[in-house]
């Protein structure tokens, strides 16, 4: 079995610090900056097996969307999983992607979007402006500070994706279908959150007003996105459409609905 060294680790990390976001597309998000940066690990771990170097990439050039400097937990991870078992237990690796990606993208954004930036540069900037050299050095030891943060988060991801791989070997089913049933209830979460399409159709007849957006609430909160995801998972399976076919089909979508949803609502006035 092909062992990786720390300069397998240190190559993964620069090329997670520079190139996760190379690529990176509405179809697959970080996917094609993902398998970028496993491409080291791979071919040391795949050098000899042509066909298990198609399955990895093909499995690391799937969706991928998470707070970059949160992804070394994942790479990591993935890096020690691929070291124990190789491709063998594909489910469980995407399903550790998935499961992890969508509650490591709140904590990221939260602590080093928001939090960090907001202390860190407010105070450099009240100290710049009070005439303090300090100000200007502060964001350059966070910054060093940080990087050193996310390689210690890539070796922490290496050392657990390897236990989870021979410790919990006899467990991994269980641990690959917690973390599918985890990351479809992240994607399901997102749905309603992320597409917040209302149908705005009234029928008005004396005192009472129709609402068929309140109808439909009352009936499931949400109808309209999850119809509108599943949809668009329908027509992603057919041959000649991709994402960016998709996102043209839902434009004229919702400018046909919208002008349909002033015409009945004119005619309900009408009435």
């Amino acid at each position: 079995m092909t062992k990786l060294d720390k300069r397998d680790i240190s190559k993964v990390y620069w090329r997670n610090i520079f190139g996760l976001q190379w690529g990176w597309n509405y179809e697959r998000m970080q996917g094609l900056g993902y398998s970028w940066v496993m491409m080291p690990v791979l071919k040391k771990l795949y050098k000899d097996k042509p066909e298990e170097m198609k399955k990895a990439l093909q499995t690391h050039l799937g969706y991928f969307n998470t707070s970059q400097p949160m992804s070394h937990l994942i790479i990591g991870a993935d890096i020690g999983i691929e070291e124990q078992t190789g491709m063998q237990d594909e489910e469980a690796i995407v399903g550790l992607k998935t499961g992890l990606m969508g509650p490591l993208a709140g904590v990221g954004d939260t602590l080093f979007l928001a939090i960090y930036r907001t202390i860190v540069f407010s105070i450099s900037a009240y100290m710049a402006l009070s005439g303090s050299a300090v100000g200007l050095l502060l964001p350059i030891v966070g910054g060093i500070l940080l990087l050193w943060l996310r390689r210690w988060f890539t070796t922490v991801g290496y050392v657990q994706g390897a236990k989870l791989a021979t410790e919990f070997a006899t467990q991994m089913k269980l641990l690959t279908n917690a973390a599918s049933i985890l990351g479809l209830t992240v994607v399901g979460a997102l749905i309603p959150s992320v597409i917040t399409y209302t149908l705005d159709l009234k029928y008005k007849m004396g005192k009472v007003t129709l609402n068929a957006q309140d109808m439909l609430n009352q009936i499931l909160p949400g109808l309209l996105p999850l119809a509108i995801v599943l949809l668009s998972y329908w027509l992603l399976g057919k041959k000649s459409m991709n994402s960016t076919k998709l996102i043209f089909v839902l434009i004229a979508l919702g400018m046909v609905l919208g002008n349909l949803s002033g015409i009945f609502g004119w005619l309900g006035g009408l009435f």
